[in-house]
């Protein structure tokens, strides 16, 4: 089965698409729209995404892109984010002048760097690739942020590990497949929707109420603005439902007050991993 992730071998999408699916072949993708294109072309039989950092927020152009495009949210999983400061082999820790990674890692890892006075941060598009690049140009004052999977990958070796911030730093990760091959699980109790309501007072309450009519508990919600038509917004919640039928009451509920509503993905809500 061919997994389909933005950024390269070794990333943390790589190491959550290992939990998905264990067997997986991994297709790397240089950006996010290349990950969908991927899936819709047949290229790969499905996606994992990040969605969401416990401490950056939310992945925004993901969720853009799963409104966007014809596909569903079949399971996620939650990863612990471990960083590590990573260099060429027989580099010493005081070497390193540079360091490289995600713009997202870096502020996640500010006091390490703050506290070598002589390193500075540079963004880079990837925390494995920029493992990697260090790797192929061998400099010696560079280092990189990435996972420990990246290090072994590319060959290189960790100077300082677990060098984020804060611990309780996790990732949730979507696992997607186009909506014609998606297989519900048989026992979902999470839903994602994207819906849009009327410019009325009152019209989102309306539609959370319908929700906590059901039993249905809201656990994230979110707007986005609408492409092309300014202070339009779409919403984006997570619900947690006690069966599929309950799922499919909430649907019917949000179209008596929704101009849109599209069912992104059922599925069973992740548990942290180590």
């Amino acid at each position: 089965m061919k997994i389909a992730i933005q950024g390269e071998l070794g990333s943390f999408s790589h190491e959550a698409a290992l939990k998905l699916v264990p067997s997986a072949t991994i297709v790397p993708c240089a950006l996010s729209a290349d990950v969908f294109a991927a899936i819709l072309g047949g290229e790969a039989d499905a996606a994992v995404i990040p969605i969401e950092n416990s401490l950056a927020g939310s992945v925004s152009e993901h969720f853009d892109l799963l409104l966007e495009h014809e596909v569903r949210v079949v399971d996620e999983t939650l990863l612990r984010i471990h960083h590590n400061l990573i260099a060429i082999a027989g580099v010493q820790i005081d070497q390193i002048e540079r360091v490289f990674s995600h713009p997202v890692a870096l502020a996640q890892c500010k006091r390490f760097v703050a506290h070598h006075a002589h390193m500075r941060a540079y963004a880079f598009y990837d925390t494995a690739g920029s493992v990697k690049q260090l790797v192929e140009s061998q400099e010696a004052n560079a280092g990189a942020i990435a996972s420990a999977a990246a290090a072994r990958v590319y060959g290189a070796e960790i100077l300082a590990a677990n060098i984020e911030d804060n611990p309780e730093n996790y990732t949730r990760f979507f696992l997607v497949y186009p909506t014609g091959k998606a297989q519900i699980p048989a026992q979902p109790d999470k839903i994602s929707l994207a819906f849009s309501v009327a410019n009325r007072p009152g019209s989102l309450v309306q539609v959370l109420n319908e929700l906590a009519a059901l039993g249905v508990n809201m656990t994230k919600i979110e707007s986005r603005p609408v492409q092309g038509k300014p202070w339009e917004y779409i919403f984006y919640v997570d619900c947690q439902v006690p069966s599929s039928a309950v799922a499919d009451q909430a649907i019917v509920a949000l179209h008596k007050h929704c101009g849109m509503v599209k069912e992104l993905g059922r599925y069973q809500a992740g548990a942290p991993r180590e």
